[in-house]
């Protein structure tokens, strides 16, 4: 796929303030605060400062839509666990992702992005075992891999999905990116092209 356009479209504070259901397809990107989500969207995109990037994590407050090629919505959500946010937020923001995840009928797919340079963190094992229990559609998206040297990557990654398999029968679709220098890129851009001439159930 190659992505002609792509602008900001609005930006929702709850699941009943999100656009008319005029598209068929949503992907939506979910991870941990400062997982590099901004940054991953920015890149598959081609576009520079479409979602704006920041040093300091929890900078998504809502649920941010971007339009692509006038064919599908990429949809930014808050990350989660960031622990200086005050209870009521969170608790706020948990209630927006849930919500949106298990209410929005055109989700697609929800890619969640996780730091490639990290051990399995109970945050997001809990969350993909929540995403498992209640069949929802998502894969995996190790960021920031540049960050490491190619063995390392590739252990760290593999150490993660043995970790997985420990807990889960088979794995979701798993992509590899890095935003420094396009990594994967293409591969998430062909998923969502193929996903998008699936039949309408």
């Amino acid at each position: 796929m190659i992505v002609n356009t792509a602008r900001f479209v609005t930006s929702s504070p709850d699941l009943e303030k999100c656009p008319a259901e005029t598209l068929r397809h949503e992907y939506a990107f979910i991870g941990r605060s400062n997982v590099g989500k901004s940054s991953l969207i920015n890149m598959l995109t081609g576009r520079k400062d479409l979602a704006k990037t920041s040093s300091k994590p929890g900078k998504t407050a809502q649920i941010n839509y971007f339009l692509v090629n006038d064919e599908w919505y990429l949809v930014d959500l808050p990350g989660y666990g960031y622990a200086e946010r005050s209870k009521s937020d969170r608790v706020a923001f948990e209630r927006m992702i849930r919500e949106y995840i298990l209410g929005r009928a055109q989700m697609t797919n929800l890619f969640l992005l996780i730091d490639g340079r990290h051990k399995p963190q109970r945050s997001d094992m809990e969350f993909m075992e929540w995403l498992g229990e209640n069949g929802v559609p998502f894969s995996i998206v190790f960021t920031k891999l540049d960050k490491m040297s190619s063995n390392a990557a590739k252990t760290s990654v593999a150490l993660y999905l043995a970790a997985l398999l420990e807990r889960w029968e088979e794995l979701p679709p798993v992509f590899r990116t890095s935003s420094f220098d396009g990594r994967g890129k293409n591969e998430i851009l062909s998923y969502i092209e193929e996903m998008n001439k699936l039949p309408m159930e």
